[in-house]
């Protein structure tokens, strides 16, 4: 029985020095942000990159894809829980889209027209200018962490490590939404 005694003792001894010393050696992981696109994960991009066709209509949205392949989209309607192409849509405009196969037709999730979002945008905090090919400018010299490149991946726009919806996006204003908030800027001519 003192065997068995000191066996249990000697094991919970044991057992408190490796739960112990184990929590001192690990790392803890930074926390996630809930709207960042985890590239690290290997989530592939889903979008479909193009030009707007000429068969684009009021429910429709003809992409001419990157390929060279014409792929027709029909556009959710709002009460299924998808907003139209944000940034208006315009034949000859480059536009980006997420879908899905419904009844072997595709429907789109998320549409941002690229062309409108090229250009120069402004706030009280931030004047930037994004760019074709990937490029944002920045034009606050003070800035600490200036935005330097884009692109939209899986629907939202990357800034960055930044990660956005884009909740708006017109001739003069774009509205980026995250876990953070709403970010209001305004087209700077």
């Amino acid at each position: 029985m003192k065997r068995i005694a000191c066996f249990v003792v000697g094991c919970l001894i044991a057992g408190m020095f490796v739960i112990t010393g184990c929590g001192n050696g690990k790392s803890e992981q930074a926390p996630v942000d809930s709207d960042s696109v985890n590239m690290a994960a290997n989530v592939p991009d889903t979008t479909v990159y193009g030009i707007c066709g000429e068969g684009s209509a009021m429910h429709t949205l003809e992409l001419i894809t990157d390929e060279g392949d014409t792929m027709l989209f029909l556009k959710a309607l709002e009460e299924m829980g998808a907003a139209d192409v944000v940034g208006g849509l315009m034949t000859g405009d480059r536009i980006a889209v997420v879908g899905h196969s419904v009844d072997d037709e595709m429907v789109t999730d998320q549409a941002v027209n690229l062309t409108t979002l090229i250009g120069k945008w402004t706030s009280i905090d931030k004047n930037f200018e994004i760019q074709e090919g990937g490029v944002v400018k920045s034009h606050v010299a003070a800035e600490t962490q200036p935005w330097t490149a884009w692109k939209i991946y899986n629907g939202k726009l990357v800034l960055n490590r930044d990660t956005f919806s884009v909740a708006r996006l017109d001739a003069d204003s774009l509205f980026l939404e995250n876990n953070q908030g709403i970010f209001t800027y305004k087209r700077q001519k």
